[in-house]
């Protein structure tokens, strides 16, 4: 049986304000809020080019804090609001952490773990986690739109034959 999982939009929204953050530093635009009881414990973007890091997911960032803040390892009475559906890597985490619940913006068709690429949510590493997705997909799905258009207009007026210093 499926549980029922309260949406508030509103922890949504702070997710999709630490995106705007993201997105402003250059980062792929994906916040992520960790909820308790009505408060947010938690928030985070993704850190991945500022730390030169590809484990520095906002939702692995997020967990990480509010781990941290509440003194826990298992965080089975939270709730994760997250802009993009999440990876292997963070569904991975998600369910080590025990999260209580995930609620999640867009749908990702080439890596999310949750239920669209592949169904990590559903118990296939022995734990499952109740999900909703789809949790203010427009905004969530047309700010990453909206970064990955000026990424492609950027490398399409950089001349052929030239490469980014690293």
């Amino acid at each position: 049986m499926k549980e029922k999982i309260i949406i508030e939009s509103k922890f949504m929204r702070e997710a999709l304000a630490e995106a705007e953050k993201a997105f402003a530093e250059g980062e792929v635009p994906v916040g992520a809020v960790i909820e308790r009881g009505g408060e947010i414990i938690a928030s985070a973007h993704n850190l991945v080019e500022a730390e030169k890091d590809p484990s520095c997911h906002a939702e692995l960032l997020a967990l990480k804090r509010a781990a941290e803040k509440l003194g826990k390892k298992f965080l089975s009475d939270c709730r994760l609001y997250v802009t993009l559906e999440p990876c292997a890597m963070c569904m991975g985490a998600i369910l080590n952490f025990r999260v209580g619940a995930i609620c999640f913006g867009a749908f990702d068709k080439e890596a999310g773990a949750c239920i669209s690429r592949c169904e990590l949510a559903s118990g296939a590493l022995n734990q499952s986690v109740p999900y909703v997705g789809g949790v203010l997909e427009e905004e969530c799905a047309a700010l990453l739109s909206r970064f990955f258009s000026q990424k492609r207009e950027k490398s399409a007026e950089q001349p052929c034959g030239t490469s980014k210093t690293v």
